[in-house]
């Protein structure tokens, strides 16, 4: 694929997303991509540690030894973790005091994707500092050095730590069904619940970058079929799916059903504020009102951020949240420091004891309101972005937020309208105390934007 060079400058409406770096192996990210990114984040570096891994795609070995290369051609000192989940080089990263990650992980994403999760320092990165090692790619400007390389294994310490963290607390045995997607944490989820006195059913626990089995984004419903059918067939209490490189968590109850991640956080909402009353928890402005009503109830500073696992993680850090959660399925907990899916199942595990309660039964004491799945239109990003004023100004009398599109609050509900960041596309989506009230709502918005009748009406 050559060096790189070329395929950066062409493809960087696409492979630069908002906090990483994503694109299709082979067609938009290369070797060549890998090590002017190792050239440029080494170069960050400055001569200290930079923690790398890789999931389990057939493409993220082949990237990982371009990146390392060219992090230790600017100076990086690299600690090579081989294939982990990314949970776990957080956790390296935090023992062996280094200066940041990278990951190379196409993460929910189907297997003919491929990218990279870079921290330099303690947060994920933002948007701006992004672009700038987009620049230093770009400028083929770099440090001039040779770095140290040391081969690492963190999976027996990751794995200690977490049966250490929770020994002795999780008083009941569940009978669960894991399904790991093929993906990174296959072997790690069933071995850990098991040590901690788990009943474990295996689906799709066979490490495979292919995902053969199932899309690797838990977050889809349609990816979970087999896992509602493996509960209902064995009477498993739950069931619990993991993504491509083990940061996000989606559970199914004991009825099949397929829970929202905005409700299990208020499982762990209702456990851990009680303990720590006034604490912050950070939720995802596509979450339910739900979240926010039950961190007032329990005590505690509900805090709104926009969506993404960068944005999400940043805001838990430099808060110092108690919490925080998102629809997609990260969790981050103070205990443990950053998002760990397998963490906040050992978590949530803890908390159904302390509520003394099965999943479906806690789950169920939960209450739902009505609501829309994300409503994605076809939309250019110019008229996305005018529909977004339109609502603005329409509503400019009802509270609002405006971290990222517009969610307008109303009396009985809300309506959220966000230019998608890396198609055109409009996604809507909207929550009520009613059905009468759900409906009332979106005809109200469709209502306030030409724009948007027009695109409904005529497409784009």
């Amino acid at each position: 694929m050559g060096t790189g060079e070329i395929r950066v400058n062409d493809v960087e409406r696409s492979i630069f997303k908002t906090c990483d770096i994503l694109g299709l192996y082979g067609t938009d990210l290369d070797e060549g991509t890998a090590y002017l990114l190792g050239r440029a984040v080494g170069s960050r570096a400055q001569g200290r540690r930079v923690v790398v891994g890789a999931d389990v795609r057939p493409s993220s070995p082949i990237l990982a030894r371009s990146l390392v290369n060219g992090l230790l051609r600017s100076g990086a000192d690299v600690i090579d973790l081989g294939q982990a989940p990314t949970p776990a080089l957080h956790y390296a990263r935090a023992q062996r005091e280094a200066y940041g990650t990278v990951v190379v992980t196409g993460s929910h994403h189907p297997a003919a994707y491929n990218g990279f999760r870079i921290t330099l320092g303690d947060l994920p990165m933002t948007p701006e500092e992004l672009a700038a090692l987009r620049l230093s790619m770009e400028s083929g400007v770099f440090a001039e050095n040779l770095g140290h390389y040391e081969r690492g294994e963190v999976l027996d310490d990751y794995r200690r730590s977490l049966e250490e963290a929770f020994a002795g607390s999780l008083r009941t045995e569940r009978h669960v069904v894991v399904d790991a997607g093929s993906g990174a944490l296959s072997d790690l989820a069933p071995s850990v619940l098991e040590a901690l006195g788990q009943r474990v059913e295996r689906l799709c626990c066979d490490p495979d970058g292919t995902f053969p089995h199932r899309d690797p984004n838990p977050a889809l419903p349609s990816s979970l079929q087999a896992l509602r059918e493996r509960v209902l067939a064995t009477g498993a209490e739950l069931g619990l799916a993991y993504d491509g490189d083990g940061d996000r968590l989606i559970l199914v109850d004991g009825r099949g059903r397929v829970q929202p991640a905005d409700r299990t956080q208020v499982l762990l909402i209702r456990h851990l504020l009680p303990e720590a009353p006034g604490a912050k928890v950070i939720y995802d402005l596509k979450s339910s009102s739900i979240v926010p009503e039950e961190i007032v109830a329990a005590g505690g500073a509900p805090l709104l951020e926009r969506p993404g696992q960068a944005f999400m993680v940043r805001r838990f850090l430099t808060e110092g949240a108690l919490l925080a959660g998102s629809l997609s399925g990260h969790y981050a907990l103070r205990a443990c420091g950053r998002d760990d899916a397998l963490y906040a199942t050992l978590a949530l595990l803890r908390a159904l004891d302390a509520l003394g309660a099965t999943y479906t039964e806690a789950i169920d004491s939960v209450p739902a309101y009505p609501n829309t799945p994300d409503l994605r239109v076809p939309c250019t990003t110019p008229r996305a972005r005018r529909i977004v004023e339109e609502l603005r100004e329409a509503f400019a009398d009802r509270p609002m937020h405006t971290v990222d599109g517009v969610r307008i609050e109303f009396p009985d509900g809300w309506a959220l309208a966000r230019p998608a960041t890396a198609e055109p596309l409009l996604t809507l989506r909207y929550e009520a105390h009613t059905r009468e009230a759900l409906e009332e709502i979106q005809e109200r918005v469709h209502a306030a934007s030409p724009t948007l009748q027009d695109v409904l009406a005529y497409g784009r």
